[in-house]
C-alpha cells in the first residue's frame, strides 16, 4: 500500500492510496507500474462517502476478487489527510473537477488508459462521480454507484429551505451529521472503527450540502446524457438518503448497458455492510464482464434527429395554449422587456439585434450596467446577472485559460502560433485573452455579420494589433470559406456558435473545415452547452438574431459534442466547465 499525493489545478495537494495488482509483485511506485509485463494495465478507483476518507475504502482491494487491478482511493479535499477545512470545499464544481484531475493523474502517472479504468463510488462520492460522468463524459470502462446521496433525508420540515435562507444572509457555516454509525451498517467492526476514527469529519459545510442538492437535481433530471456503462446498488433499508431519485436516475440513464440491484436489508454504507459480499459479487461480475469486451460507446452523433435533446427542443417549439398559465407569464415577461428596452441598454440590444447575437454577447462580456438613472441601471444589472449571462462570462474566462494553455504548449514545441476563429462575434473574448507574455504570429477572426466584422476591426485597431490580426466576413457553415485555409492555423477556435444551431450537418461542415485548416499536432478550442436551467424561458420570451424568431436551443450532451469533434480528426485532451454546468470549453489536438 502506497500513500501519495497529486497536485490539482488550483494548487491543492490531495492525498490518495494506491495498491498494485497482487499478482504482479510490484512495489507500488509508478515506475514499476509502467514497466510491468502485463498489458494493458487496469485500475479501479474508489470514492468514499461524505465525512469519510480513503482508508475506509481500500479494504475493497482485499475483499473484491479483482486482484489483477490497480486500486486507488483518494481523500477528497476537506477529508482525511487532504488539505482544507474539514467537511468543506470551495464548491461542488471544484470537487467534480478534482475527480477529473485525479483520473487524469492516474492515467498519466501509471500509464493506464482511461478506457481501462473503472470507478466505484458511494453516497456523496457517487454524486460527484455521477456529475463527472454527466459534465465531462470521460471514456472510462464502467462505473458502480452505491447508494448515491441524491436526496439526503433531513427529518426537520423545510430544513433545506431554511439552510438556503441562512446561507444567503449568513454565508457559509457548518452542520453536524445526525447519522450515527449504527444507522450506517449492521457490521459491528465497521461501527466501532467509524466511532474511533479521528479522521472522520462529522461536520459538513452548508455550501457543500446545498451544492450537493443542486448537482443531484441537475444530474438526476438529465441522466439521459450519461452513456457510461453503469451499475447502481441501492440499499433497501437506507436511513440516510431517499430511494426515489436513485430509481429516477437509473430509469432515465442513456447508458445502453446498465444494472440496478436493490440490496434488501442493507443500510446506507452499502459497501461496508455485514453482508457486503452479496454486493461485491455483483460488482465483480459487472466489472469482469465489461473488461472482457471492448469499450462500449453509445453513438450520439445523430441526436439532432432523435433522442432526448431533440424531443426537448420539439416540446419547446410547440406553442402553449393561449390561456395556459406559463403562456400568460411569458407573455407578460415579453411585454415588460419590450416596454423597458428603449431605456435599458441590454434589453435594447437584445430586442434590436437578438438575444443570441454577437452584439448582445459583447455587451454581456463588458458587464457594465448602463442607464440614465439608478432604476434603469438596477434593471440592467439584474439582466446582466442572470444565470445564463454569468455562465457566458465564465465561458469567456475559460476560453482565455484554454488559449493560454495551447499557446504555452506550442511555444514549448517551438511552433508558430496562428489562430483561426470562424465565428468571432466582435472578437472581444479572443483579444482579451492575449494579455499574457506570449504573442501569436497571426490571428484571423471571421464572422458572417457585417456589424460584427466592423466592430471587430475597430477593436483590433483600438488595441494596436493590426500587424498580426485581421477580421473578415465569412460564413462558418459554407465549405467554400475554408478552401484557402489548408494547414493555415495551429489553433482553431469556435465559441458560442454550435450552441445556436441544432442541425449536426452544419456542425460537421465547420468541423471538417477545421480538420483541413488546423495543422497536425495543432489544437481546437470549442464550446458546448450541455445544460441550461432557463431553456423554456429563453424559448418563449427571448428572440433570436435570425429574423426575430424564438430562440430555441437544442442542448448537445458532452458525449455528442465530443464525438462530433472526434469524427473530424481531433482528440479531446482537456475541459473546463462553470459551476452551474451550463457551458463547457474543451481543447482537442489534431491527430
Amino acid at each position: 500500500m502506497q500513500e501519495k499525493t497529486f497536485l490539482t489545478s488550483d494548487g491543492a495537494e490531495l492525498f490518495y492510496r494506491h495498491k498494485s495488482p497482487s499478482d504482479q509483485g510490484q512495489n507500488g511506485n509508478s515506475n514499476s507500474a509502467q514497466s510491468s509485463n502485463l498489458s494493458p494495465q487496469k485500475a479501479i478507483v474508489l470514492f468514499h462517502r461524505g465525512h469519510e476518507h480513503s482508508g475506509r475504502m481500500m479494504f475493497m482491494s482485499e475483499e473484491l476478487n479483482l486482484s489483477d487491478f490497480h486500486f486507488f482511493a483518494w481523500d477528497a479535499r476537506g477529508h482525511g489527510k487532504s488539505p482544507g477545512e474539514r467537511g468543506d470545499a470551495p464548491s461542488i464544481g471544484r470537487l467534480v473537477s478534482d475527480v477529473d484531475e485525479f483520473i487524469d493523474h492516474i492515467s498519466k502517472e501509471y500509464d493506464i488508459a482511461k478506457e481501462n479504468i473503472a470507478v466505484i463510488a458511494q453516497s456523496v462520492g457517487a454524486v460527484l462521480v455521477a456529475t463527472w460522468l454527466h459534465d465531462y463524459a470521460p471514456k472510462i470502462r464502467c462505473a458502480v454507484l452505491a447508494s448515491p446521496a441524491f436526496d439526503v433525508k433531513l427529518y426537520v420540515p423545510f430544513a433545506k429551505e431554511g439552510l438556503a435562507l441562512l446561507y444567503k444572509f449568513k454565508g457559509n457555516f457548518f452542520v453536524n451529521s445526525y447519522v450515527k454509525a449504527n444507522y450506517l451498517t449492521h457490521n459491528k467492526e465497521r461501527i466501532n472503527s467509524y466511532n474511533e476514527d479521528s479522521l472522520i469529519a462529522r461536520a459538513i459545510s452548508v455550501r457543500i450540502l446545498l451544492g450537493l442538492y443542486e448537482a443531484s437535481k441537475r444530474v438526476v433530471g438529465d441522466a439521459a446524457a450519461i452513456t457510461t456503462p453503469l451499475q447502481l446498488l441501492i440499499s433497501g433499508d437506507d436511513w440516510v438518503v431517499n430511494h426515489a431519485p436513485q430509481h429516477e436516475f437509473y430509469n432515465s440513464l442513456g447508458s445502453h448497458i446498465k444494472e440496478r440491484h436493490v440490496m434488501k436489508g442493507f443500510y446506507h454504507d452499502t459497501l461496508g455492510e455485514q453482508d457486503r459480499h452479496l454486493a461485491f459479487k455483483k460488482i465483480e461480475n459487472f466489472i469482469n464482464e465489461r473488461f472482457s469486451k471492448p469499450l462500449s460507446e453509445v453513438d450520439c452523433t445523430q441526436a439532432d434527429k432523435f433522442g432526448f435533446s431533440r424531443e426537448e427542443a420539439d416540446r419547446l417549439a410547440t406553442p402553449l395554449c393561449k390561456f395556459h398559465p406559463k403562456n400568460i407569464c411569458f407573455s407578460v415577461q415579453r411585454f415588460g422587456m419590450k416596454l423597458l428596452s428603449p431605456w435599458v441598454k441590454g434589453l435594447k440590444i437584445g430586442e434590436d439585434r437578438g438575444y443570441d447575437s454577437g452584439s448582445t454577447l459583447d455587451y454581456v462580456y463588458q458587464n457594465q450596467p448602463q442607464g440614465s438613472n439608478a432604476f434603469v441601471k438596477w434593471v440592467d444589472k439584474i439582466y446582466l446577472n442572470s444565470i445564463g449571462w454569468r455562465g457566458i462570462r465564465k465561458r469567456k474566462e475559460n476560453i482565455a485559460h484554454a488559449l493560454n494553455f495551447v499557446m504555452n504548449e506550442l511555444k514549448q514545441k517551438g511552433e508558430r502560433i496562428e489562430i483561426l476563429d470562424i465565428a468571432s462575434g466582435h472578437g472581444r473574448y479572443i483579444l482579451d485573452a492575449l494579455s499574457g507574455e506570449i504573442r501569436p504570429e497571426k490571428i484571423l477572426l471571421r464572422d458572417y455579420d457585417k456589424v460584427n466584422v466592423k466592430a471587430g476591426q475597430e477593436l483590433i485597431k483600438e488595441r494596436n494589433l493590426e500587424d498580426i490580426a485581421t477580421f473578415e466576413e465569412a460564413n462558418a457553415f459554407h465549405k467554400a470559406s475554408y478552401e484557402n485555409l489548408e494547414n493555415f492555423a495551429s489553433v482553431g477556435v469556435v465559441s458560442g456558435l454550435f450552441e445556436l444551431f441544432s442541425d449536426n450537418a452544419l456542425i460537421r461542415v465547420a468541423l471538417e473545415g477545421f480538420g483541413r485548416s488546423v495543422r497536425k499536432g495543432g489544437y481546437l478550442i470549442y464550446t458546448n452547452q450541455p445544460y441550461h436551467p432557463q431553456l423554456e424561458m429563453i424559448a418563449r420570451a427571448l428572440s433570436s438574431h435570425r429574423d426575430g424568431e424564438a430562440w430555441i436551443m437544442r442542448r448537445r450532451s458532452v458525449v455528442e459534442m465530443d464525438q462530433l469533434v472526434s469524427r473530424a480528426g481531433f482528440k479531446k485532451i482537456h475541459q473546463w466547465i462553470d459551476e452551474d454546468g451550463i457551458f463547457t470549453v474543451s481543447v482537442a489536438v489534431k491527430e
